[in-house]
């Protein structure tokens, strides 16, 4: 399977930006390190350090998701990504070269967007092969009914006050969670 094109990546996405270009080249180079295209179920992991735009880019490419359990994310507000291929063990670690950023392109989105998408790789990203601990496989978790609202909740979120099953939102209403 083909790498998809930066304009699928924007349908995707809804909007051009600099950001999503961001995130375009850095999956890019990355998926071509691991010699991967698109994970259909878990064999691909991606650690995000951020929750922007690019990150859209990288799921679109990777095939990594929330739901399918193989996108985490650390919210760390950094440009970075690690992916981590599951059969070969081999990892990659990525990250946007804000130094190299032209100081005059800085205020002008249209310009930054042009520069990002086509400037040399090596000025835009720089790439390093990682090991990293192999982040445990998705898991289907028991569903238990919070006592307070009587939402299903997965069972490894509930916290027991006074006896009683709290989902997260009801805990922290009660003053016994703060996150």
């Amino acid at each position: 399977m083909a790498l998809k094109s930066y304009d699928e990546v924007v349908q995707f996405h809804g909007h051009s930006c600099p950001g999503l270009a961001m995130g375009y080249r850095m999956a890019s180079a990355a998926l071509e390190v691991l010699g991967e295209k698109h994970s259909t179920d878990e064999e691909l992991v991606a650690i995000v350090e951020n929750n922007a735009c690019g990150v859209d880019a990288l799921q679109y490419l990777s095939g990594c998701t929330f739901g399918k359990g193989n996108l985490i994310f650390k919210d760390y507000g950094k440009h970075v990504y690690t992916l981590y291929d599951r059969r070969s063990r081999n990892g990659v670690r990525v990250l946007f070269r804000v130094e190299n950023l032209p100081s005059e392109l800085r205020g002008d989105r249209k310009e930054l967007l042009q520069w990002i998408l086509s400037a040399p790789q090596e000025q835009v990203i720089r790439l390093e092969e990682v090991v990293i601990e192999e982040p445990p496989p998705a898991r289907i978790m028991k569903s238990v009914m919070c006592d307070f609202c009587g939402e299903a909740v997965m069972e490894t979120r509930i916290i027991e006050i006074d006896g009683k099953r709290a989902c997260i939102p009801c805990a922290g209403k009660r003053g016994k969670f703060n996150g």
